[in-house]
C-alpha cells in the first residue's frame, strides 16, 4: 500500500495519457490508421514501461509485483508489434487491442481485489478493468463492425479509464502522509 501510494502520480499520468488518447480519437477519427496504430503503439509502451517501473517499485516494498510484471510486457510486446507493423489489415488492429484490453482488464480487476481492504475506491481499478474486459471481448465478437467504430469505441473507453484512473490516484494521493508512517 506504501509503494502505491508514493507512486499515485504514475496512475494520474497512465489517465491523463488515456485521456489525451480519448480525445483524439474523436476529434480526428478519419485521420487514418496508421496514426491510430502509431499512436496506440506508443500508449501501450508507455502504460506498460509504468507497469513495469510500478512492478519494480511494489517488489522493493515487498508488495505484489507479478501481475504488473505481466501487464507491464503485454503492454511493450503489443505496444511494439503496432509500431513495427502499422500497415497491418484492420482485423490484425482488432486482435491486438482486444487481446491487450482483456488482459489489463483480468489484471486490474484482480488488483482491485486484492487491494479491496487496503484502500477505499478500489472499485475504480475494477470499473478500469470491467471496462478493459468489456471492450477487448465486444471487439472480438464483431470484429467488422469497421475501424471507425473501433476509432470511437476505444475512444469512449480511453476517455473512461483515463478517468478512472485519475480519481484512483488522487484517492492514492490522499493516503501519501498515511503510507509515510
Amino acid at each position: 500500500m506504501e509503494s502505491l501510494a508514493k507512486n499515485w502520480w504514475m496512475v494520474v499520468v497512465r489517465g491523463v495519457i488515456a485521456l489525451i488518447f480519448g480525445l483524439l480519437c474523436f476529434s480526428r477519427p478519419w485521420s487514418g490508421l496508421g496514426a491510430l496504430v502509431m499512436f496506440f503503439g506508443l500508449y501501450a509502451i508507455f502504460d506498460g514501461f509504468f507497469a513495469l517501473i510500478s512492478s519494480v517499485r511494489a517488489a522493493r516494498g515487498h508488495q505484489p509485483w507479478a501481475p504488473l510484471v505481466l501487464q507491464g510486457i503485454t503492454g511493450l510486446i503489443i505496444g511494439f508489434i503496432a509500431l513495427v507493423f502499422p500497415s497491418s489489415a484492420a482485423i490484425a488492429m482488432l486482435l491486438l487491442v482486444s487481446a491487450w484490453a482483456i488482459i489489463t482488464g483480468v489484471m486490474e480487476i484482480s488488483a482491485a481485489f486484492r487491494l479491496r481492504k487496503e484502500i477505499e475506491g478500489e472499485w475504480l481499478l475494477g470499473l478500469g478493468g470491467v471496462l478493459s474486459l468489456v471492450l477487448g471481448v465486444l471487439m472480438l465478437v464483431w470484429p467488422r463492425a469497421g475501424m471507425l467504430g473501433l476509432v470511437y469505441l476505444l475512444g469512449a473507453y480511453a476517455l473512461a479509464f483515463g478517468a478512472t484512473l485519475i480519481m484512483l490516484g488522487v484517492k492514492l494521493h490522499r493516503r501519501v502522509p498515511e503510507a509515510a508512517v
